[in-house]
């Protein structure tokens, strides 16, 4: 009797989306340099993306190949192509190896995930897994294509989200204009570019808050 009350909390899961031509491989090594106070607290999934890199990778001689892209896109970013199939891939995995509570993107992956909760409102991607509950966006910014944020950001994302912006990152205005379609946005800055940063002593305690009202809500839900 009562026994169940002391089970161990279940650790949220997280699909991680790595950034353009890099992997799963890579992007995990960049999160590994958080503390494991952080790392212990999750269940981190990593998955390579769909198609392999057409072109020179910005980690060349820094990480190993081989090296993946989600999907690829015009010098203006305003026309994607293979985004359908990127999608489908990504529901694809869901299916198989869900359910996820979160996603966790860099980059390209950021991107990704910060348009999928939009895009699965709308019923144009990710139909048949549940609704994406949590994000933590890293160096992300929005979709250009008019086709994409028509869907992706017609009405304000609900979920949880916890955004980090480097000081130096190319991306960080366009990462701003995502934090404005968040209802509930938590933030980070880090003085480096574009890059999964360490957590500092001010970082640590806000990712570790996250991921405790992430649990809380799971356990809620369980009971």
């Amino acid at each position: 009797m009562g026994s169940e009350c002391h089970e161990v909390v279940r650790k949220p899961r997280f699909l991680c989306l790595h950034g353009f031509r890099t992997s799963g491989e890579i992007m995990k090594k960049q999160v590994e340099k958080w503390p494991e106070s952080v790392l212990e607290k999750m269940d981190l999934v990593f998955l390579d993306g769909p198609f392999p890199a057409q072109g020179k990778s910005d980690v060349d001689g820094i990480f190993d190949p081989p090296y993946y892209e989600w999907f690829r896109f015009n010098k203006e970013f305003t026309e994607y192509y293979n985004f359908e199939e990127c999608l489908q891939y990504i529901e694809d995995f869901m299916i198989k190896n869900g359910p996820f509570d979160g996603l966790v993107g860099f980059s390209q992956g950021a991107i990704l995930a910060g348009g999928l909760p939009g895009l699965q409102d709308k019923g144009v991607a990710l139909t048949k897994v549940p609704k994406i509950q949590n994000l933590i966006i890293i160096g992300g910014a929005k979709f250009r294509s008019p086709v994409v944020v028509e869907k992706a950001y017609a009405s304000p994302i609900q979920c949880p989200s916890l955004h980090f912006f480097g000081e130096t990152d190319f991306l960080k205005p366009y990462g701003l204009e995502f934090l404005e379609c968040c209802l509930d946005p938590v933030v980070i800055h880090h003085p480096k570019g574009h890059t999964v940063p360490r957590l500092d002593e001010k970082s640590l305690p806000t990712v570790q808050s996250f991921i405790e009202k992430i649990q809380k809500t799971l356990s809620e839900k369980e009971e």
